[in-house]
C-alpha cells in the first residue's frame, strides 16, 4: 500500500446526505387562501415557519369554512386510487366502505350538536300496604324473589309468627273428630280406620312443621309404630292397652336412634332428625290410646276436640276465642256425657279435651307453618294431643 494520501476518486468531496437534483422533492404547493395571509401586516414569508405535511383539524377545534374546503381536493383526488383497488380486489368492498375517503369525510364531518335529554319525571310514590286492594306483596327482585310472603312480612315488620290454621283445617278436624265419636260404640276394627288415618297425618304433618321434607324414612317408620301399636292392643285387648302402647314405644325410640346412626348427614343434622322422628313416632303411638280407652270416653273426648277447634277458628280475639273453645268442648262433654252414661262427669272430660286440643292447635299454628301443615299438622295434632287425656280420664272417670 501506498503512503500518500488518498487523491481524491470519483466520491471526492461526496456529501452522503445532500440529495440529487432529480431526488429533491418539490417545493409545497400553497393551500387555498394561503396568499391571503401574505397580503396582512407585518407577515413575513421567510421567517414564518411552513408546513409541509398534510395536517387536519379534530373536533376540538372550531371548524374553519376555508379549512373545510382545503380538505376537498386531497380526499377526491384519492378516490381514484380506491376505486381502482376495489375493482382489482372484490373483497375489499367492505374495508373500502368503512376505511375509504367517504368514510373518512363523515368521519371528520363536525357532529351537530345534540337536543339535551328531558329530566326524567319523578317517580310516584308507592302506595300504602293499607291503600292496595286484595293482598299486599314485596316488590319484584332479580335475584328469583319476585315476590314476599305474608308470613315474611309479619317477620320483617316485627309481628307475631303465629299463623292460626284457619277455618277449613277446623272443620276437617271437626269432621275426623266426629268419625272417631261415632265409631268407637261400634267396635274396635270400625274405629281402626279413622284411627290409621290420624296416625298418617300426624306422622307427616309434625316432620313438615319441623322443616324436614321429604322425610320419607322418618314418616314411614313413625307411621310403622303407630300401627304396631295397634296392633299390640287389638292382640292384648283393652285391659292391656298400657303395656301395648308403651312396648311399641320403646322399641320405635331405639329405632329411630339406629336409623339416625346410619345416617350420613352432619351430626348436628343427625340429632335434629332423631329429635324429629321420636317425636313422630310418639305422637303416632300416643293416639293408639283412642282404641285402648273406653268407648264412651272416645265419644265424648273426641266429639269435646271437634266443637272446640271449631270455636278456636272463629273471627275472634284470641283470649276471647279460647275461652269459648273452652266452654264449648265443656258443653259438648255434658251433651255427649248424657247420651252415653258419662252423665256430668262428661264436662270435666270435655274440657281436658278441648285444653289438649287447644295446645296442638298452637303448635301447628307456630313459626309461620305452610298450607301443607295447615292441612296435616293443624288437622290432626288436635286429636292426637288429646288421646292420652281421653284415655286416662276415661278409666278414672269410668
Amino acid at each position: 500500500m501506498s503512503d500518500q494520501p488518498y487523491q481524491g476518486g470519483p466520491y471526492e468531496g461526496h456529501d452522503p446526505y445532500q440529495q440529487h437534483p432529480e431526488q429533491q422533492q418539490p417545493a409545497p404547493q400553497a393551500w387555498p387562501g394561503h396568499e391571503q395571509y401574505g397580503r396582512q401586516a407585518g407577515y413575513d414569508p421567510q421567517s414564518t415557519q411552513q408546513w409541509q405535511g398534510q395536517t387536519w383539524e379534530t373536533q376540538t377545534h372550531a371548524p374553519v369554512q376555508a379549512a373545510e374546503t382545503a380538505y376537498l381536493p386531497p380526499l377526491q383526488e384519492q378516490q381514484q386510487p380506491y376505486q381502482q383497488y376495489q375493482q382489482a380486489q372484490p373483497y375489499a368492498e367492505p374495508y373500502a366502505q368503512s376505511h375509504g375517503p367517504q368514510a373518512q369525510q363523515q368521519h371528520y364531518t363536525p357532529a351537530a350538536p345534540t337536543a339535551p335529554r328531558p329530566a326524567p319525571a319523578p317517580e310516584a310514590a308507592a302506595p300504602e300496604p293499607s291503600e292496595v286492594s286484595g293482598p299486599a306483596y314485596g316488590p319484584a327482585t332479580l335475584g328469583g324473589n319476585a315476590r314476599i310472603t305474608d308470613a315474611q312480612r309479619a317477620r320483617l315488620e316485627g309481628r307475631s309468627p303465629i299463623i292460626d290454621p284457619g277455618m277449613q283445617p277446623a272443620a276437617l278436624t271437626a269432621l275426623l273428630g266426629l268419625l272417631l265419636a261415632v265409631a268407637a260404640p261400634v267396635g274396635s276394627w270400625a274405629l281402626l280406620v279413622p284411627l290409621v288415618l290420624l296416625q298418617a297425618v300426624t306422622a307427616a304433618g309434625w316432620f313438615r312443621l319441623n322443616g324436614m321434607w321429604p322425610a320419607r324414612q322418618g314418616i314411614a317408620l313413625a307411621f310403622a309404630g303407630g300401627l304396631a301399636a295397634d296392633a299390640a292392643v287389638l292382640v292384648a285387648g283393652r285391659e292391656h292397652a298400657p303395656a301395648a302402647i308403651l312396648g311399641p314405644l320403646g322399641v320405635w325410640v331405639l329405632l329411630s336412634l339406629v336409623m339416625q346412626l346410619r345416617s350420613h348427614a352432619s351430626p348436628d343434622e343427625r340429632m335434629y332428625g332423631l329429635m324429629a322422628t321420636v317425636a313422630s313416632a310418639a305422637l303416632a303411638i300416643l293416639a293408639t290410646g283412642y282404641l285402648g280407652a273406653d268407648p264412651d270416653a272416645v265419644s265424648v273426648g273426641a266429639a269435646a276436640v271437634a266443637v272446640a277447634v271449631l270455636a278456636r277458628a272463629l273471627p275472634l280475639p284470641t283470649p276471647a276465642s279460647v275461652v269459648v273453645a273452652l266452654l264449648a268442648a265443656a258443653g259438648a262433654g255434658i251433651a255427649v256425657g248424657g247420651m252415653t252414661g258419662l252423665g256430668a262427669k262428661g264436662a270435666v272430660l270435655g274440657a281436658a279435651a278441648g285444653v289438649c286440643a287447644l295446645i296442638g292447635h298452637r303448635v301447628a299454628a307456630y313459626d309461620y307453618p305452610s298450607r301443607f301443615v295447615h292441612f296435616t299438622a293443624g288437622v290432626a295434632l288436635p286429636l292426637s294431643a288429646a288421646a292420652p287425656v281421653v284415655w286416662i280420664l276415661g278409666r278414672t272417670l269410668g
